[in-house]
């Protein structure tokens, strides 16, 4: 018994004594948690404005949760305040630079991006794109367009689904960023098309070429906070929030300049 505790007790002082070959002690450092939770402070669409230049934000006819759920109120600030208005600044800093296109309207502007000028290509597309689909959407709304518009969408297309089944897959098949289109060609009739990045049916050398009445933004940014990969809901989703009203305006304005 006496030789057990003897060799217990030498066992433990060989624990207390250092030895090289002995791991490191690892010190712990406790870092004290936030203090408060990051509140996410969300603006309002009249407290944003482009600096000074040809082309100003147009204004967003409705406040920035009211197309929730179909598009919910954070990607609506940041694609409103943040990335429509990096387009406009850069488009009003590419005008200063190049006089031929001072006093030119956007649509003027738009057919000379033919590719030789990348940057203009880019920053006037995305105006102009992000200025029609804004007035494009409205709460409330969605459902079928009525009257004339309707018939023509009947005429060209042979019924409302056949449309909304094109104009889905428009978008759905577009490879990485870029936009589904309904357009007004040439000749009066509707026409379904997509173009990649900042592209549209204004510019030369496009697939189908026409006055654009409706566009999709089916860049990530416009709907990945909410969708993540499911691109098909958020396209089944604008649906229900369509401004047919508007677009049967643009519809007149486009066959009367024709």
């Amino acid at each position: 018994m006496k030789n057990i505790f003897t060799i217990v007790l030498c066992f433990s002082f060989i624990l207390l004594l250092p030895s090289c070959k002995r791991k490191k002690l690892t010190e712990v450092v406790e870092v004290p948690l936030p203090s408060a939770e990051e509140k996410i402070t969300i603006g309002q669409p009249d407290d944003v404005s482009a600096s000074d230049g040809q082309f100003s934000l147009v204004k967003l006819p409705y406040e920035y949760n009211a197309l929730s759920p179909s598009i919910d109120i954070l990607t609506m600030e940041m694609h409103y305040s943040k990335h429509y208005l990096t387009y406009t600044n850069n488009l009003n800093k590419l005008i200063v630079e190049d006089p031929t296109l001072i006093d030119l309207s956007i649509e003027d502007i738009l057919k000379k991006c033919d590719g030789t000028n990348a940057d203009l290509k880019n920053n006037a597309g995305g105006y102009y794109n992000h200025s029609l689909f804004w007035e494009g959407m409205s709460p409330k709304s969605g459902g079928q367009p009525k009257d004339t518009l309707a018939s023509l969408i009947t005429r060209d297309f042979g019924s409302f689904e056949v449309f909304k089944t094109q104009f889905s897959d428009a978008a759905d098949k577009q490879f990485g960023s870029g936009w589904a289109w309904l357009v007004v060609d040439k000749t009066g009739k509707l026409a379904v098309t997509s173009t990649p990045n900042q592209d549209n049916p204004l510019m030369p050398k496009q697939t189908v070429s026409g006055t654009p009445i409706l566009n999709l933004d089916v860049w990530e940014h416009a709907y990945y906070l909410d969708y993540q990969y499911k691109r098909k809901r958020y396209i089944d989703n604008f649906f229900k929030i369509i401004n047919w009203k508007k677009i049967s305006e643009r519809y007149e304005e486009a066959v009367t300049k024709k």
